[in-house]
C-alpha cells in the first residue's frame, strides 16, 4: 500500500476542514431562518403582508405593523450610506495614495485611528450622540434658527442616521484603503508616462481597478446601517410614526426588537420573530441587488476594455 506523503495529509485534511466550515456556515443560515419562520408563523397566517405596511403596533388590542419601523430602517441607513461613502472613500484615498501635503507617518497614523474607530463599540457611539452631538447640534440651532426649523433638535432620525454614518465611515474607509494599496504601482506609473494627470489616474484607472474592493467594504457598512441597534435605539426616539422632519423621533426594526422583546409575550413574540425574519428579508434582498449591480457593472467595464 503506498505511503501518503504528510504533506499531502495535511493539505487533504485542510480542504475537508473549510468544506465542513462552508457547509456549517450555510446550515447555521437555513438553521436561523427555520427558526424565525417557526416562531413568526402565527404571525404570518394573522396578519399577512399588510404587517410591512400598517402603522400600529398595540400589543394591549392585539394589533401589530412594521410600517414606520420598516421606512425608519431603510431612510437612516441609506442617510447614513449617503453620508459614509463620499466620506469614507476621500479618507481611503486621502491615506493611500501619495500627496505633497500629507506626510507618510501621518498617512500610517491616521489610517491606525481609522481602523480604531472601526472598533468602538455602539454603545460609546450612542452616548457620544447623546452628550456631545445632540448639546451641539442645539447649539448650532440656536446660532442658526432656521436649522432644524422649529423643532428643539433632540433623539431623532436625523441624529440617529448622523451618528450611524460615522459608525460605518470607518469600513468604508479602512476596506477602501486596503483595495486602493492592492492596485499595482505599475499602472499609476504607465498612466502618468503617457500624460495623464494624478486625478485622471485615480479617477480612471485606480478607482476603476479598484471597483470590487471597494463594493465590498460599502455592502459592509450597509449591513451594518441595516442591523444597528444599540446605537440607534438611543438616539432616533422610538416614536412609532413616519415623519418627513429628519429631527423627529422615529424608530427602526433592530430598535423595536431591542425594546419590546424583553417583556413581549404571546402574539407579541411571534409579531417581533416575523419583524425580524423581515430585517433578515430586507439585509438579504438589498445586499443581492447591490452585489448584482457590483457584479454587472464590473464585468461591462471588462468588456469595454
Amino acid at each position: 500500500m503506498p505511503k501518503i506523503p504528510l504533506g499531502k495529509l495535511w493539505d487533504q485534511g485542510f480542504v475537508g476542514l473549510t468544506a465542513i466550515c462552508a457547509v456549517a456556515t450555510g446550515g447555521l443560515l437555513l438553521a436561523i431562518v427555520g427558526t424565525l419562520l417557526q416562531q413568526a408563523t402565527p404571525a404570518i397566517t394573522a396578519f399577512g403582508w399588510q404587517f410591512l405596511v400598517t402603522p400600529i403596533w398595540n400589543p394591549v388590542r392585539g394589533q401589530y405593523g412594521i410600517g414606520p419601523q420598516l421606512w425608519g430602517t431603510l431612510f437612516t441607513a441609506g442617510l447614513a450610506l449617503g453620508l459614509a461613502v463620499p466620506l469614507g472613500l476621500g479618507v481611503a484615498i486621502g491615506l493611500t495614495e501619495s500627496w505633497p501635503w500629507i506626510p507618510p507617518r501621518l498617512q500610517t497614523g491616521a489610517a491606525a485611528a481609522v481602523e480604531v474607530l472601526a472598533a468602538i463599540p455602539s454603545v460609546v457611539y450612542g452616548l457620544w450622540g447623546i452628550f456631545v452631538l445632540i448639546p451641539s447640534l442645539r447649539t448650532l440651532q440656536k446660532l442658526y434658527p432656521a436649522f432644524g426649523g422649529a423643532v428643539t433638535i433632540g433623539p431623532s432620525v436625523g441624529v440617529a442616521s448622523l451618528v450611524l454614518g460615522m459608525m460605518i465611515l470607518p469600513t468604508v474607509a479602512a476596506v477602501a484603503r486596503s483595495s486602493l494599496r492592492q492596485v499595482p504601482s505599475e499602472y499609476r506609473l504607465a498612466a502618468m508616462a503617457v500624460g495623464a494627470t494624478r486625478w485622471e489616474t485615480l479617477l480612471g484607472i485606480i478607482l476603476p481597478a479598484a471597483r470590487a474592493g471597494i463594493g465590498s467594504g460599502i455592502l459592509l457598512a450597509l449591513a451594518r446601517a441595516l442591523g444597528e441597534t444599540m446605537a440607534v435605539t438611543m438616539l432616533i426616539g422610538n416614536a412609532n410614526r413616519v415623519s418627513a422632519s429628519l429631527w423627529q423621533p422615529g424608530s427602526t426594526i433592530p430598535s423595536l426588537l431591542a425594546n419590546q422583546f424583553a417583556e413581549a409575550q404571546g402574539m407579541q413574540v411571534a409579531a417581533l420573530m416575523y419583524a425580524a425574519l423581515v430585517l433578515l428579508g430586507v439585509t438579504v434582498v438589498v445586499q443581492g441587488v447591490a452585489r448584482l449591480g457590483l457584479t454587472d457593472s464590473t464585468a461591462l467595464k471588462g468588456e469595454d476594455s
